[in-house]
């Protein structure tokens, strides 16, 4: 009896929490990547300068040191950025323009067809 009244793991408030984190961390990282494009080849830019500089100084890792630095400081942006949305309670499901990450269609636009003035008088 003590089985059929306690929750269940798969509703539990920490794998919520945990499945939210993930989802806002998906969302960010695309975000990052196809939004945030230019900002990306601005960071390897600064990244590609950075490296020629320290190559006088470190000659064996100064690429690796840079692009070290470059992917680990990324990923604790989005991490933080994840979290941080996660404490506030932001469920990605309240966040309106996320229509994307649900598969759920867009209700402000209705798809038009271009042959509907040529079919669509044939059936009356």
């Amino acid at each position: 009896m003590e089985m059929t009244t306690r929750e269940t793991w798969l509703n539990s408030s920490s794998l919520v929490t945990l499945r939210i984190f993930s989802i806002w961390t998906f969302t960010l990282t695309v975000c990052l990547l196809v939004v945030g494009f230019p900002l990306v080849v601005l960071m390897a830019t600064i990244g590609a300068i950075f490296a020629i500089a320290l190559q006088s100084i470190l000659p064996m890792s100064a690429v690796l040191l840079v692009a070290g630095c470059l992917i680990g400081a990324n990923l604790f942006l989005v991490l933080c950025g994840a979290a941080a949305l996660t404490v506030k309670g932001v469920n990605p499901r309240e966040v309106r323009w996320l229509t994307w990450l649900h598969g759920e269609p867009d209700p402000l636009q209705t798809p038009v067809y271009a042959a509907c003035p040529l079919t669509c008088a044939i059936g009356q």
